[in-house]
């Protein structure tokens, strides 16, 4: 008796599956943003290009905020050809100098435009992208144009806290990750191979 009403239950969510599955038969790129106040945004996004560049997809990848140090994703990407292109200043309270720092915004995100407007790239990572709107170094108008005319077939990734409202809109797919536990708290440093 249990197991007939079980089979019947699975048979009902297989044939709900198979049937959203016929319904997405449309082929395009998509916009996904991993956002909110939890650790893990970037690191999805490396999950995402470490995922194509395993089915031999160009990704390119522009970060935003991140400074000179030694990143784990990065010595393994670049050795699969993935560019990087890299604000390389540091957190925006290090440097304390918002004209500096918005130049160099604006000149990674120049890298930005050019792999947005480039049909090889297959994917796209823009990292720490959010802060870059919020902080006004980079003008919203600016960025929702560069990823409305971006090659139809090419994915985003777009990470960082406090994403704008329209960029939200215009996103395919939003993650927010919220903390529940961070080990900093607890006073443990961030370690190398864990946390970058």
């Amino acid at each position: 008796m249990h197991e007939k009403r079980y089979q019947q239950r699975q048979q009902r969510i297989k044939d709900h599956v198979k049937t959203r599955v016929a319904d997405a038969a449309q082929a395009s790129g998509i916009i996904m943003i991993f956002t909110g106040n939890g650790k893990g945004k970037t690191t999805a996004a490396f999950g995402t290009a470490t995922r194509a560049v395993g089915h031999g997809m160009r990704v390119g990848v522009i970060q935003f905020i991140k400074g000179t140090w030694e990143s784990g994703e990065r010595n393994l990407l670049e050795r699969h050809g993935v560019a990087f292109h890299i604000m390389a200043t540091g957190f925006t309270w290090d440097t304390q100098d918002k004209a500096a720092d918005t130049l160099a915004a604006k000149r990674v995100w120049e890298q930005g435009c050019r792999m947005l407007s480039d049909p090889s790239y297959e994917l796209v990572v823009l990292d720490e992208l959010t802060y870059m709107v919020a902080y006004g170094y980079l003008a919203l108008d600016e960025v929702i144009v560069a990823l409305k005319n971006r090659p139809k077939s090419q994915s985003v990734v777009i990470t960082g806290r406090a994403c704008h409202r329209d960029i939200i809109d215009l996103a395919d797919t939003v993650s927010e990750l919220r903390p529940v536990k961070h080990a900093f708290d607890s006073g443990i440093k961030a370690q190398k191979g864990i946390d970058w």
